[in-house]
């Protein structure tokens, strides 16, 4: 949905990021208190990219407006 319009739906990015980076923390955090393993701990990579591709479209959509205006 957000890729269809992203200038659109540039405040869901927030709760989008928020997620990614959210369960990234959780991930890490169980892993430093040894109650998963490195093998668990491979989804992160995926959503920490994911989270950090909401972070570009956040910025490049932000420049892309004050264009427009």
């Amino acid at each position: 949905m957000i890729g269809s319009n992203p200038a659109r739906f540039r405040a869901l990015m927030i709760p989008g990021m928020l997620e990614k980076f959210g369960y990234c923390a959780t991930l890490v955090v169980l892993y430093a208190q040894g109650r998963i393993t490195a093998t668990d701990l491979q989804p992160l990579w995926p959503d920490f990219m994911i989270g950090l591709l909401f972070v570009a479209a956040f910025v490049k959509t932000r420049a892309s407006s004050r264009r427009l205006l």
